[in-house]
């Protein structure tokens, strides 16, 4: 054992050794042998994947032909089919219903009034759990009305009511799919890695490309972009299900379908939920991205306040978002707890009371609302605003603490942020192939050693080492601050209990909030450049962090705890010897997440001036240049892939090394 830890140590020390010496070196080696190639990957070597991809998708598009229509006849319709049901809701829900185009159009019915829409909300809450619940949304739903940000709000509201079902039912079906085909699973698990590290900007452009510019080919992206994680939960849940329950389908004589559908989903239904409950949470989250390729609504309000650097519009608009996302998770939540009801006999009022309930409110206030306008819509006298005093907060904060925010600011550029870059930046191409590939080899197999260099080698051979080192390097340092922060803050909350409810409540919010709403504050406070995107990444990427080191110290079992203290250890001692080395393998999934979240954000920070593979995705937004896009972000996807693999064959180590 002792000599597998010296043997091990060194390893470790002298990886980090040459890196660190190749890195500070690596120019002053470069003109000694006068070999440009050391540094940069040569120029004639490299892929042309990005002019590949586009000539792809420009073949796709205008000559690409099956029978009896082109791949454009199809995608186009695809697009209208899905534009039926949006268009349909978006009258319901804000516009109304209308008769003819243009200046000669009529309105034949209106759409549903405030009020029946927040009655409806609320019935539907407490049908899921309680009054109380009911009481949240209620308020939740009136905060949208009150504040001004109604009509942006159903707008948005449309299009989760349509892309939520899309995703839920598509990854139910592809999860069933690969349940029943292990085949099929282990072809589909590449994919879903892609779908969830590929930056979405990255496939913002193809979307475009192949759906047009509208709130549809946002509706795609959003789906795109949701479903991986109701794929994952299927097929978790439905192997989870009891050996006994599936025993009883078989001795009842259920056939393949019936065993599906009539024992497996309704037994793996609450976790079911949970995955549409992740399918919502990522639906709002994408509601601002995507209305960078049509997407109107509340996250076209964030976006556009973001380009006029209004602070008040922007932090009203998003917190709009945390609300609506508040009240659509915490039913959804209750969806996925609620246990299954006594059905009511007697006539369709008593089996029916909710129903009834909605459809008497939805009928009432039509019928007032025709008497009294206010009852249609919420009067525009009685709004308020907080944009002025969120604008004068942050100018008051900037008046009062510009000196004191400069000087962290050029604290920790000087002592951490240039440090690490020169690092990284200067860590010549094939030796970073090397070292990644012994460094994954070393903790996850010789497997994931050899894919690790090969993905290496792909982002060399695509010209973008230089962007892809700016990538690791912020990702790295906030990583490294979001886990010095969130574990400490983890530990508080589990043990003790009154702080943690406040910190996972904040936690909570932080989750909630849409990753452009960070922009907007920290611009406003640190300007531009990497400062400014480390600081939204930290608060975006925290909440795995704390969450999981608290999870992880409440399972440590209390026969263990208890044994400790009857040998005598103090509450120190149980803490740092008994329940963090129990709790590493949940630390380490924490620390995969943050990763995981710190990356998709860098992709957004690239507005606040980053130059890593954030920008050249962005870049390639702005350009429609679908292969240089997509180009980036794979290379971001194989970062991302390296690192869910390390971390989790570690965390994977370190349950087989405690015996868990």
């Amino acid at each position: 054992m002792r000599r597998w830890i010296t043997w091990s140590t060194g390893f470790w020390v002298g990886l980090f050794a040459v890196t660190w010496l190749l890195s500070s070196y690596s120019f002053q080696l470069y003109k000694a042998l006068d070999a440009r190639w050391i540094v940069r990957f040569p120029k004639a070597y490299e892929l042309p994947t990005e002019s590949r991809i586009s000539a792809l998708l420009d073949w796709l598009v205008d000559s690409a032909h099956f029978v009896f229509f082109t791949f454009r006849d199809l995608t186009r319709a695809i697009a209208a089919l899905i534009e039926i049901p949006y268009q349909f809701l978006r009258n319901l829900l804000i516009e109304g219903f209308q008769s003819g185009l243009g200046a000669e159009a009529v309105q034949i019915a209106p759409s549903l009034s405030w009020i029946a829409v927040i009655g409806v909300a609320v019935l539907i809450a407490h049908f899921a759990r309680d009054l109380s619940l009911g009481a949240l949304t209620g308020v939740c739903f009136l905060y949208l009305a009150v504040f001004g940000q109604w009509a942006s709000a159903m707008v948005t509201m449309a299009s989760v009511l349509i892309a939520v079902p899309i995703g839920a039912v598509g990854g139910l079906l592809l999860g069933i799919a690969a349940y029943r085909s292990p085949l099929f699973e282990k072809l589909l698990r590449p994919f879903l890695d892609l779908m969830q590290t590929v930056p979405v900007f990255a496939y913002l452009v193809p979307v475009l490309i192949l759906f047009g510019f509208g709130p549809v080919a946002a509706l795609v992206a959003t789906v795109i972009y949701a479903m991986p994680p109701m794929v994952r939960v299927t097929i978790v849940a439905l192997k989870a299900v009891p050996e006994e329950i599936k025993e009883a389908g078989r001795m009842v004589g259920c056939t393949r379908h019936q065993m599906m559908w009539k024992v497996l989903v309704p037994s793996a239904s609450p976790a079911l939920m949970v995955g549409v409950n992740q399918v919502i949470m990522l639906t709002l989250n994408m509601v601002i991205i995507a209305s960078m390729i049509g997407a109107g609504g509340l996250g076209f309000d964030v976006l556009a306040s973001l380009r006029r650097l209004d602070i008040g519009g922007g932090i009203e608009a998003g917190l709009a978002i945390v609300v609506m996302a508040i009240a659509l998770d915490r039913v959804s939540q209750a969806f996925a707890s609620r246990g299954v009801h006594e059905h009511r006999s007697g006539s369709y009022l008593k089996r029916h009371p909710w129903t009834s309930t909605s459809f008497a409110i939805i009928v009432g206030t039509l019928l007032l609302g025709q008497f009294i306008p206010a009852v249609q819509t919420y009067p525009k006298d009685l709004t308020i605003t907080t944009g002025p005093f969120w604008t004068a907060s942050i100018e008051w904060i900037n008046v009062n603490f510009f000196d004191a925010f400069e000087a962290i600011k050029l604290v920790v550029l000087q002592g951490l942020l240039l440090p690490v870059k020169k690092f990284f930046t200067g860590i010549p191409w094939a030796w970073g192939i090397i070292a990644t590939g012994l460094f994954a080899w070393k903790l996850a197999g010789w497997r994931m050693g050899l894919m690790a260099m090969l993905f290496m080698a792909f982002i060399s051979a695509s010209g973008l080492w230089g962007k892809t080192m700016v990538t690791i390097y912020l990702c790295g340092v906030s990583v490294f601050l979001a886990s010095l922060i969130g574990i400490p803050l983890g530990i508080w909350a589990a043990e003790r209990p009154r702080a943690g409810r406040v910190i996972l409540g904040l936690m909570d919010t932080l989750q909630t909030l849409p990753s452009f709403v960070y922009l907007i504050p920290v611009v406003m406070l640190f300007r531009v450049g990497d400062f400014s995107a480390m600081i939204a990444v930290v608060l975006y990427a925290l909440a795995p962090a704390v969450r999981y080191a608290a999870f992880g110290l409440r399972e440590v079992p209390a026969h263990l705890i208890e044994a400790g203290r009857m040998a005598g250890c103090t509450p120190r001692q149980i803490l740092f010897r008994i329940k963090l080395p129990l709790a590493t393998p949940h630390l380490l999934l924490g620390l995969n997440q943050t990763i995981m979240l710190a990356l998709s954000m860098l992709v957004i920070t690239a507005l606040v001036g980053t130059r890593d593979l954030g920008q050249e995705v962005y870049i390639a937004l702005t350009k429609a240049n679908a292969g240089q896009g997509i180009v980036a972000g794979l290379c971001v996807a194989f970062i991302a892939i390296i690192a869910d693999r390390v971390v989790h064959a570690a965390a994977d180590g370190q349950r087989r090394r405690l015996g868990l």
